[in-house]
């Protein structure tokens, strides 16, 4: 929530968000944040076109990629990492769609999913962000991202939020 409650009325960008959670339960999280914050915010339904302004958030058990015509698909393949919703799956389809357009950020995690999708958007000439591992709950994930790459930032928690802000300003 620390990153999302910077978010203002208005925000233009839209933001598609990768959990890990079980996938033998319905997620809340869209109703969740629908209530505390001021932008649309929804779990993403296949084949929707992304709609700026809006924050989406994977549905548990659910590949989710962008496609070229910049549609969100869901699919059930095998698991990364042993996670499905995969982040790299969401990263390099999003590399290859939006190339230098897009920003990336890797937040806390117990694995190395997302490293070698971050990688790729920044190999596409996109922006991205790892959360310092230093002050990360599970730091697996930012380390094995910074193994691959350097990011444009490697910023704590509570700092992401106000970039996103200026990306938006700088995109818009």
């Amino acid at each position: 929530m620390k990153i999302f409650s910077a978010l203002t009325p208005g925000f233009a960008l839209p933001i598609i968000t990768v959990l890990h959670l079980l996938d033998e339960r319905r997620s809340h999280l869209a109703e969740i944040f629908q209530r505390r914050l001021p932008i649309t915010v929804k779990e993403v339904d296949d084949k929707e076109i992304i709609v700026p302004g809006t924050l989406y958030f994977a549905a548990p058990g659910y590949h989710v990629s962008v496609e070229e015509d910049f549609s969100l698909s869901l699919s059930r393949e095998e698991r990364i990492y042993h996670s499905r919703p995969s982040i790299d799956i969401l990263f390099e389809s999003a590399a290859d769609a939006y190339g230098p357009r897009l920003a990336g950020v890797l937040l806390t995690g117990a694995n190395q999913d997302g490293a070698r999708g971050l990688a790729m958007i920044k190999h596409h000439g996109g922006f991205t962000v790892v959360q310092d591992p230093r002050l990360a709950h599970a730091p697996t994930m930012p380390e094995a991202a910074l193994a691959l790459h350097m990011p444009n930032h490697i910023l704590p928690l509570h700092d992401i939020g106000q970039l996103l802000i200026e990306l938006e300003r700088t995109a818009c």
